[in-house]
């Protein structure tokens, strides 16, 4: 049995600030003993994780096809394979009566990341077939450090290049040539922020574009119409867009609108009653955005006209274009909503059989396509993919993620609640449980996020099975900060209104303990990245509240992290945060801080999950925080820090590896609630 590691300390302001020097040994000998301490502690678990995980494969199709996407003169797709970590990547003759039916005597390998992982981690960038369907450009990274290499494999002969250049985010882009690609380099803060032009056959190439500002994000994309290339620089806050003609890749891009402080805009291509027009989604005229469009010849802001106006109530999230119709991606009420204007025809939007769900444009197919596909689920039904007739709404199956074993999504419940926060403003929780476990306590698991407008809209998950079978509720706190809600709820959870993030996920737990779904003994809390800065905020706040906590790559250390301009993605995090160099925003985040506000006193049971090769969060946050709380903690129960060493932001990769890790966390609850 391993006693708990003890972290040293330092003389200095932070004392455990000599965790943050990368691959010294010291370093890496104080997280190896974490880890050996959690598999120590949970050795009694481990018959339990081999049962956990192979109960969650269990209900997995471990050998299946996708959707078959058709592009031209082939249908794309991917096969999964037992035993393999990644799928494959495919392609055959599309057949000539119209089917996804595979062609087994034309299917062509065209990527296989099982032979290029070698076991170890892969994450692959960019998938992008050139127009000709000639050529495949792809990247790949082998760390989890988010630092690409690309690839470009010519489809007739097999043959791979890889392309002799460093320090790239991963982005690829064709022109319509096919000979001519677009990619988007790092700076040293891990920044995208050169758009690059290379050639096929040279060896060099060409910067187009460089974004001086350390706020602003750059991307190229190609528009809907395919006949178009956008390059969009964007920070939280404000936006620029610049077009180039995809048939002219040699060419100048050109400005649509300069970047004006908070007006945030985005740019599509595509046909408005026969004419091709610029689509303009802009929060000009109110934070929830409007439509405009401008000819193709002129698509300078002072040629916009209104297509939808601002809607306080409703906010455009998102425009898909087809030849067919112009879809709208909204927001109605904390949930996601699909409007459909087809050619010449009254507007409808997607109707839906659940409450709360998951709902989104997966795949617009081919620009002329009478049909496009959405991605749906709900926290009780299992992810579908349904064909849209964009000219009526009539909707089909045509796929739905099987679940092996017995399942009925009948036996589950999905309901929407609302929790009153301090303040009195009402935040929605999303939750799915047994039928025959709702009306008395339950151990609840309820998970949280809150920052940068992400919606956390409720999603099934196979290996969530697990916890429901075992008598548990599932929820998931949509609190300010994330987007749920529209553009105001965002804003009402960043900057100096953070707290309100924390104050509403208390606020969740509060109202189940109050309306009888769960206890303090039995209430389980889980959040990432900055759903992770949350755990350590609540768990600061309110530690009684709750009997164990998951935080996986948790940006704990916020404080010292937004002091430090040289570390990846600070700068651009000051519209988020706030400047902690200004002394508003210094007191207002060491305020809250985890790693800052550690306290003396009881904390429930914690899982702590940090990736080494992380470039978003660093390992560090994680450790420190540990280390602090090893010290300051009075209680005694599990505090368990596990850093994977060949792994970054998303975790290990590979689809096994996740339902091990889902095994481990799923076992550490159930130590920590004794529910063995």
């Amino acid at each position: 049995m391993h006693s708990a590691p003890i972290a040293r300390t330092e003389a200095t302001p932070d004392p455990y600030k000599w965790l943050e020097r990368r691959d010294e040994a010291d370093v890496l000998e104080y997280l190896k003993a974490e880890n050996a301490y959690l598999e120590s502690e949970m050795a009694d678990q481990a018959q339990l994780r081999e049962r956990l995980f192979d109960e969650i494969k269990g209900r997995v199709l471990e050998t299946d096809l996708s959707l078959p996407s058709p592009w031209g003169p082939y249908l794309y797709y991917q096969r999964t394979t037992a035993g393999d970590e990644y799928p494959r990547h495919y392609r055959c003759n599309r057949p000539a009566d119209g089917s996804l039916e595979i062609d087994s005597s034309s299917e062509t390998l065209l990527l296989d990341p099982n032979a290029l992982a070698q076991g170890g981690f892969i994450s692959i960038g960019s998938f992008t077939v050139s127009p000709d369907h000639k050529s495949l450009a792809y990247s790949l990274d082998t760390s989890g450090d988010e630092v690409f290499t690309l690839f470009v494999k010519d489809l007739s002969d097999g043959a791979v290049i890889s392309l002799p250049f460093a320090d790239c985010s991963g982005q690829i882009t064709w022109a319509n040539d096919s000979q001519t690609l677009f990619f988007t380099g790092l700076d040293d803060s891990h920044r995208p922020c050169t758009l690059f032009r290379h050639t096929l056959g040279d060896e060099q190439a060409v910067q187009v574009f460089y974004e001086a500002d350390e706020r602003f994000f750059l991307s190229c994309y190609r528009s809907s119409s395919e006949r178009q290339l956008i390059l969009l620089l964007g920070c939280s806050t404000t936006s620029e867009c610049w077009l180039l003609n995809a048939d002219t890749p040699q060419g100048q891009f050109q400005c649509v609108a300069s970047r004006e402080e908070g007006h945030e805009y985005d740019v599509d291509h595509g046909l408005l009653d026969g004419e091709w027009r610029w689509f303009i989604r802009s929060n000009q005229d109110g934070i929830n955005f409007a439509l405009y469009t401008a000819p193709e010849p002129v698509p300078q802001r002072s040629n916009w006209q209104v297509l939808r106006a601002h809607d306080p109530q409703v906010m455009i999230d998102g425009v898909n274009l087809n030849q067919q119709a112009l879809i709208l991606s909204l927001r109605k009420g904390g949930l996601p909503v699909i409007e459909v204007t087809p050619n010449y025809a009254a507007t409808y939007s997607v109707q839906l059989p659940d409450a709360a769900y998951s709902l989104y444009v997966q795949d617009t197919l081919e620009f002329d396509s009478p049909v496009i596909r959405l991605r749906y689920e709900a926290l009780n039904r299992p992810a579908q993919i349904r064909q849209l007739l964009l000219s009526d709404g009539t909707q089909a199956v045509l796929k739905q993620t099987p679940v092996l074993g017995a399942f009925d999504a009948n036996d589950y419940v999905s309901q929407r609640l609302w929790a009153t926060a301090a303040d009195g403003t009402q935040v929605p929780i999303s939750l799915v449980a047994r039928r025959d476990v709702l009306g008395k306590p339950a151990p609840l698991y309820l998970y949280g996020y809150g920052a940068y407008g992400e919606c956390l809209d409720p999603w099934f998950s196979h290996a969530r099975l697990s916890l429901l079978e075992r008598g548990f509720v599932f929820a998931i706190a949509h609190v300010r900060g994330g987007g749920e809600l529209g553009e105001a709820w965002y804003r009402s959870g960043k900057m100096e209104h953070k707290r309100n993030s924390f104050t509403d996920f208390i606020a969740c737990a509060e109202h189940l303990i109050a309306q009888g779904y769960t206890c303090a003994s039995q209430l389980v809390i889980s959040g990432g990245s900055a759903g992770g800065l949350l755990m350590g905020a609540v768990l600061n706040m309110r530690p009684e509240l709750f009997a164990a906590a998951i935080a996986e790559v948790p940006f704990v250390d916020v404080l010292n992290t937004m002091l430090n301009p040289d570390l990846p993605l600070t700068v651009t995090e000051y519209d988020e945060w706030g400047d902690p160099n200004e002394p508003d925003a210094y007191e207002r985040i060491k305020g809250y801080a985890p790693y800052e506000n550690v306290l003396s006193q009881p904390y429930p049971a914690m899982l702590v999950v940090a990736g080494y090769n992380d470039c978003r969060v660093h390992y560090w946050e994680a450790a420190k925080w540990v280390a602090k709380l090893r010290v300051l903690k009075t209680d005694s129960n599990l505090l368990l820090l596990k850093t994977e060493l060949d792994a970054g932001h998303g975790g290990m990769s590979g689809r096994y590896q996740a339902l091990k890790d889902a095994a481990l966390e799923y076992a550490f609850i159930l130590k920590s609630l004794k529910l063995l």
